[in-house]
């Protein structure tokens, strides 16, 4: 797989295009406050319109990708979203950005971020052998997790250190080296043909839809996802809260706990590659969910100075991460290795809007509960709750998974 020069140029593109896209998450508001004063509610307008094309797109996005080559996806992608911030940057120092543009802006980097991470889950299927897709999810979703810690504040001290015009710019410049990166992917790509009554996205959305409601085991996947993002959202909301009053943390020291989780994960995608061959998919997979979830239920019983619970959160957010990281991993291969080339895209754009749709749910009842019963209740209520998902793991096909993935319906040309 490391030999493979294609794998190498998706992996550095798609690593250069996490952080351009993670450090635009805050150079973005960032942009809004310094640049253009704008006061909480048109930040909170602008965060909306941001995350919004997930909820709104993901489903076609996913019938549109896999009818198209997933480097030209990707590639378009990046060079819209370089154009896009690059034009963020030069309105910002000429003073003709305003707070409607800036929308714009962060709505169309929201959508073509959409794109490109659909597209780069169904590219890895069509450059790398079946029985090497743990080896290569673990160094991309490695990169995605590096991304994720150290894009925001990557983001932030580029603002601090020059501006956020110049930090705008700086995006662009990831995303344009991740443009250059996926266009010398050199491996040729099969697009599934039109099936008779089935070319309409309408049509194949349900097609999808179909697909991952009638398979066990990524109706399973389907499950766990959504009931670790809603427990996971009302747990973080009620945490947010525990942290400063409860725990009285001050702002650096939220920022450090918070963070623990990127080593974690880290630790994680190494692990990915080594333990489900060694001990299993199945047991790997519940173990690591029932550890890394698990863990949450020490938080409510911490008390004392900052010196004493700051190690103790770090150490949970440690665990945490390593134990997600190696669900995400391995969910990911399981995911792709039973899903034909065909519908790639379409079981990935579902199985995230089902998860991503139940966040919003699990927000409202964690702060509902937070303000009921109290932090301490509500984070116990809540962290016992994301142990659902390893529950519906364990007495689903995906806890019976040996030390091989089943075999995947293969193929490049599709179910249609």
């Amino acid at each position: 797989m490391w030999r493979d020069r294609s794998f190498r140029r998706l992996w550095a593109g798609q690593t250069a295009s996490q952080f351009g896209e993670h450090t635009a998450v805050v150079v973005l508001p960032l942009v809004a406050v310094v640049t253009l004063g704008a006061e909480a509610g048109q930040l909170g307008v602008l965060r909306a319109v941001s995350q919004a094309p997930v909820l709104l797109l993901a489903l076609f996005v996913g019938a549109w990708v896999d009818r198209w080559r997933t480097r030209t996806v990707m590639a378009a992608a990046d060079a819209g979203r370089a154009v896009v911030l690059g034009a963020v940057s030069v309105a910002a120092v000429t003073g003709r950005l305003n707070p409607a543009s800036l929308a714009v802006a962060a709505v169309a980097v929201g959508t073509l971020s959409v794109f490109f991470d659909v597209a780069y889950q169904a590219s890895a299927v069509r450059l790398v052998a079946r029985e090497e897709l743990v080896r290569a999810n673990s160094a991309l979703e490695g990169s995605r997790s590096a991304a994720q810690t150290g894009g925001p504040a990557l983001g932030g001290g580029l603002v601090s250190l020059l501006s956020a015009p110049v930090a705008a710019a700086c995006g662009a410049v990831f995303f344009a080296v991740s443009f250059l990166s996926v266009r010398r992917i050199r491996r040729a790509e099969s697009v599934p043909g039109t099936a008779p009554g089935g070319s309409g996205v309408w049509s194949r959305m349900r097609d999808g839809w179909r697909f991952v409601v009638g398979d066990a085991v990524l109706r399973a996947v389907c499950l766990a996802s959504a009931a670790f993002q809603c427990a996971f959202s009302a747990a973080t909301t009620v945490y947010l809260l525990f942290l400063p009053r409860d725990l009285a943390l001050p702002g650096a020291a939220v920022g450090v706990v918070l963070a623990a989780v990127g080593p974690g994960a880290l630790l994680g995608s190494v692990l990915a590659a080594r333990l489900p061959r060694r001990f299993g998919y199945g047991r790997v997979l519940v173990a690591a969910a029932a550890v890394g979830d698990g863990v949450w239920l020490c938080l409510p019983a911490l008390r004392g100075a900052p010196s004493v619970t700051v190690p103790v959160l770090c150490g949970v957010g440690l665990v945490f991460g390593a134990g997600g990281q190696l669900v995400n991993v391995m969910v990911m291969a399981v995911r792709q290795t039973v899903t034909p080339d065909g519908m790639q895209a379409r079981v990935a754009a579902t199985i995230t809007f089902v998860g991503m749709g139940t966040s919003p749910l699990g927000a409202l009842l964690g702060g509902l509960l937070a303000e009921t019963w109290g932090t301490r209740a509500a984070l116990t209520v809540t962290a016992a709750g994301m142990l659902v998902s390893p529950a519906v793991m364990a007495v689903s096909p995906l806890g019976r998974l040996g030390r091989t993935l089943p075999p995947g319906c293969g193929g490049s040309g599709g179910v249609e």
